[in-house]
C-alpha cells in the first residue's frame, strides 16, 4: 500500500516514516493542526508578558509596596498569572514567572521577585 502526504495527498517516495512530500505540506499541516489554539494562546502570553512589564517597573529593587489601582492604571490584569504560592502560614502569592505580589491591607500589594532570580 502506497503511503500518501498527510496534507494534499501526493504519494510518498522515501523513508519508510515519512509523512509529507514537502516542507511546505509538513508547515501548512501543523500550522492548521494549531490555528485553533494559537489565536486564544497569543492572547494569554500577551496578557501575560504585559503583566510581568508592569511588575517590573513598578518593582525595579525586587521588593516593594504599592497601591492596587496604580497597577490597574498601567494595565495589569490580575486574572492573569502564571502559578500560586501559599506559605506555611495560609499567604497566597500570585506569580507572573518570576515577579509576583501579595495583597496586604487597605488596596496595597506586596510585589516581590523571586529571590533565586535576583542575581542572574
Amino acid at each position: 500500500m502506497e503511503k500518501q502526504c498527510l496534507e494534499c495527498g501526493h504519494s510518498l517516495i522515501g523513508r519508510s516514516d515519512k509523512k509529507f512530500c514537502t516542507d511546505d505540506c509538513r508547515t501548512n499541516y501543523n500550522n492548521r493542526q494549531n490555528s485553533d489554539q494559537t489565536n486564544y494562546m497569543r492572547k494569554v502570553n500577551n496578557i501575560l508578558r504585559k503583566n510581568r512589564r508592569i511588575l517590573i517597573k513598578h518593582n525595579p529593587n525586587g521588593k516593594c509596596k504599592l497601591n492596587r489601582d496604580k497597577l490597574i492604571l498601567a494595565g495589569f490584569n490580575f486574572n492573569y498569572f502564571t502559578n500560586i504560592y501559599t506559605t506555611r502560614s495560609g499567604s497566597t502569592y500570585y506569580y507572573v514567572y518570576d515577579q509576583g505580589y501579595i495583597e496586604i491591607a487597605d488596596g496595597f500589594l506586596m510585589l516581590v521577585m523571586r529571590e533565586e532570580y535576583l542575581d542572574k
